[in-house]
């Protein structure tokens, strides 16, 4: 293993629900405790919760103008506002200066949402140089045995000009992805699997402050490859959909010659990848628009050095 990484303590949290606005889990969690903030306070750090789009989240509706969780590019979070500006880039603007710049720049960010597709419990890092959250992750994955959840961790380290994401304002962070569930639903397994994941990510956070130190490690992780679109008529109209021996296979070796979809005549398209991939987010509904019928990913076996706290 390598030498250890020292990282600084953590002094100030957020918890975002709310980045989409039908993604119910992060929502009805994050108003709770918005009321009773009492469950998310440690010994060592503040934590605060965020409605990420108030709007949308009344309306019950991913996003008013454009995708919220899109929005947080440095060009877009410095540059002059404008009256033609979207509700989400104004929304974006506000918690960037909130939270993410100068003084205010909180220290660990997470972000809370739900998936259509059957991912069951998924925790996504853009950056790869982040050992803090990797070390949490890892101790998140020691905590996964008493959920009825399958674990996943996808770690891609994601060029600058490509960080969009709303957890990107923060020093540290983790994304959490947890589904099956419908948008606009709200499912009590689902709901108690985040609220349990919550509390073990700011049981880990205190453990940190406290000096306790974690030893390196190995983990596999699913690193991004490809995203793959529906096949599509000449005028862009889906004519295929996810194959049944495909469907709900989140994270399941995608192998060479595999179906992957089924037109409306019967005829089945297959894989013809020359290797072994991992699909995740298969017939996520709200990636149609995107033009996504899922996301190709490298399995990878990779080792982290132990982390310290820095004092």
């Amino acid at each position: 293993m390598d030498s250890p990484v020292w990282c600084a303590p953590i002094s100030r949290a957020v918890v975002f629900g709310g980045t989409h606005g039908n993604e119910m889990a992060g929502v009805c969690l994050a108003k709770h405790w918005m009321k009773n903030p009492s469950e998310i306070q440690r010994q060592t750090f503040t934590t605060e919760c965020c409605i990420a789009n108030p709007l949308a989240v009344e309306r019950c509706v991913r996003y008013i103008d454009q995708d919220l969780n899109r929005c947080f590019s440095m060009e877009i979070l410095r540059s002059p506002a404008a009256p033609s500006d979207s509700y989400e880039l104004k929304r974006a603007r506000d918690i960037f200066h909130k939270y993410g710049s100068g003084d205010s720049a909180v220290d660990f960010a997470l972000d809370l949402h739900n998936t259509t597709a059957n991912m069951g419990v998924t925790y996504l890092l853009c950056r790869n140089n982040d050992l803090f959250s990797v070390h949490l992750v890892n101790y998140l994955q020691s905590k996964s045995g008493d959920l009825p959840l399958p674990f996943h961790c996808s770690l891609t380290d994601v060029p600058e000009k490509d960080l969009v994401y709303l957890h990107r304002i923060a020093k540290r962070s983790l994304c959490l992805e947890i589904g099956p569930q419908p948008h606009g639903v709200i499912r009590a397994d689902i709901l108690s699997a985040m609220r349990e994941i919550v509390n073990h990510v700011l049981d880990f956070i205190d453990l940190f402050n406290q000096g306790k130190e974690f030893p390196g490690f190995e983990m596999d992780n699913y690193t991004f490859f490809s995203r793959v679109d529906f096949p599509r008529d000449s005028k862009g109209e889906v004519e295929a959909v996810i194959h049944s021996e495909l469907q709900d296979k989140d994270f399941a070796p995608l192998k060479p010659g595999d179906p992957i979809f089924k037109t409306l005549d019967g005829k089945d398209i297959l894989y013809e990848g020359e290797k072994i991939l991992y699909p995740m987010f298969i017939n996520e509904a709200a990636y149609y628009e995107k033009k996504v019928a899922f996301v190709l990913t490298e399995k990878v076996r990779c080792t982290f050095p132990a982390l310290k706290l820095m004092h």
